[in-house]
Order: structure tokens, then C-alpha cells, then sequence
């Protein structure tokens, strides 16, 4: 393994994840993904996971410790957005988006402390609307978000003073493509989260990066 340690990144097939996945690969981590069954080929190994399972993801993190050793950092990138008026808004559609944005996130940091071994970075990505205020027909979506600040939080507090860090980027809109507006490029995503899997991450533990850039 490299001396930089191993990285495991939920969604790493996603735009988000791929960014974050060959950025880190590139700085001289060694990188695993977790994703649903996928086709795609990509430069580091992939671990089948259901991140709504907990035994899926106790599984996965079993294969990864077998197979690559144990994490020292663990980013979670799965999540989803939505609109629609409260009104309409079925309960459906409001448990699928605390489901994926704030009950994987549980699920995921749970165990990725118990493989750990409560040393490490853990980090999640949330929103404006999560962190700041909540926005106009997205009652499931900042609700979510702002659940896994708070959740971050009190991971953080839990663990103050150990060797374990946690933390959460809220971006914007994020952007993929050179001399876009309007949002946060993905690179500078990536440039906060080598930061933040770092040691100089501990120094912010427990906090929200607000990452607007010009959005």
C-alpha cells in the first residue's frame, strides 16, 4: 500500500467520485471504490455495495480489509436531489431522500469506524441548503442535508481529541467543466478533500466547509 494511505470512496463511478478517486490516486493513495454493480472500467479496484444494507457494507469493508488493509480514510459521495412542492411531495419520495442522503451516511461512518479502529478521516458531502438554509421546494433534499451537518457534528464531538477526524464539504453547484460559472469547480472539491484526509484535517474536525466558490 502506499505510504499515503488507502482511500475508500463511496460512488466512485459517479462524476463526484471519479474526480475524487483519480485526484487522490494521482497525490500517491492508494484508492478503492464502493458502487452498485457497474460496467465501467476505471483505475481502481470497485467493491460491490448496497450503501443502504448494513450488512452489505459490513461485508464490503471485510473484502477491504482483506484484500487492501485498513482504510485511513473513508469519503461517502452517494446522496441524490429533488424538487417538488411540500405539498406534493409523497412520503415515498421524502423516505428514498433521507434513505440515500442521510441513512447511508450513517450506515457508511458507522462502519467505517469499527474498521478503522477509530483512527483516520471521515468525510461527507452535503449542501448549501443543508447548511445554511433550506430552499423553496426541496423539503426532503435540505431536510437530508441538514441532518448529516448535525450527524457530522456529533461524530466529530464524540471523537474530539482522538485520532479520528470527520467532516463534511458543502458545495454549491458543483461544476465539471473548465470556465464554468456559477458554482464550485470539482477540482477544488477534490483540493478540500486531500486537505481534509490529511493531518491538517484534524485541526477542523467535527466542521462544515462551506464551498460556494462563485454560486
Amino acid at each position: 500500500m502506499d505510504d499515503k494511505g488507502l482511500v475508500v470512496i463511496t460512488g466512485s463511478t459517479g462524476r463526484l467520485g471519479s474526480v475524487l478517486a483519480a485526484g487522490f490516486l494521482n497525490a500517491g493513495y492508494q484508492v478503492v471504490g464502493l458502487d452498485l454493480p457497474s460496467n465501467q472500467v476505471k483505475a481502481w479496484p470497485l467493491i460491490e455495495v448496497d450503501v443502504l444494507s448494513a450488512a452489505s457494507i459490513e461485508g464490503a469493508f471485510s473484502e477491504i480489509a482483506k484484500r487492501f488493509g485498513v482504510p485511513t480514510s473513508v469519503i461517502h459521495t452517494v446522496g441524490m436531489w429533488g424538487m417538488s412542492p411540500f405539498k406534493e411531495t409523497t412520503l415515498q419520495a421524502w423516505n428514498l431522500m433521507l434513505d440515500l442522503n442521510l441513512t447511508s451516511s450513517f450506515l457508511v461512518f458507522k462502519q467505517a469506524i469499527l474498521s478503522m479502529g477509530e483512527k483516520g478521516s471521515l468525510i461527507g458531502i452535503v449542501s448549501r441548503q443543508g447548511a445554511v438554509r433550506g430552499a423553496s421546494q426541496q423539503a426532503g433534499y435540505s431536510a437530508s442535508k441538514g441532518g448529516l451537518v448535525r450527524l457530522v457534528e456529533a461524530i466529530g464531538a464524540e471523537y474530539e481529541g482522538s485520532d479520528l477526524h470527520v467532516h463534511a464539504i458543502a458545495p454549491s453547484t458543483i461544476l465539471f467543466e473548465s470556465g464554468q460559472k456559477g458554482g464550485i469547480q470539482a477540482s477544488q472539491l477534490l483540493s478540500y478533500c486531500l486537505m481534509l484526509a490529511s493531518d491538517e484535517g484534524k485541526q477542523t474536525n467535527g466542521k462544515i466547509l462551506e464551498a460556494f466558490g462563485d454560486g
